[in-house]
């Protein structure tokens, strides 16, 4: 099992190697609640987080926004009343990155219902 909350994302050329399909196998098996769907052709990282209402959810939101800036990776963010959507990929060659993984297992991290 790879450890991605402790890894930091690296700077990500339009030539960076993409993940492979067992790298992503391997990532959906050890984090479950992540699904990888496609959206305009992009191959996506996206998890659904549940809160009691829209305060928790902005609070969440906002926690996640600022884990991006910090590592310099940035993610899809749906906001409702009790829900936030997070969709993770690398925008630069429109694919999925270990990048990707690290930030979502980081996500996970930050998410205390």
């Amino acid at each position: 099992m790879v450890n991605y909350e402790t890894q930091v994302c690296t700077a990500c050329r339009a030539d960076a190697p993409r993940a492979t399909q067992t790298q992503i196998e391997d990532f959906l098996h050890e984090y479950p609640n992540w699904e990888l769907l496609e959206s305009e052709g992009i191959p996506q990282l996206v998890r659904g987080y549940t809160f009691k209402n829209y305060a928790e959810a902005l609070k969440f939101t906002n926690l996640v926004a600022d884990l991006s800036e910090r590592e310099g990776h940035h993610p899809a963010i749906l906001l409702e009343w009790g829900k936030v959507r997070v969709s993770w990929w690398t925008h630069k060659f429109r694919g999925l990155h270990e990048n990707d993984f690290i930030m979502s297992a980081k996500t996970d991290q930050l998410y205390n219902p």
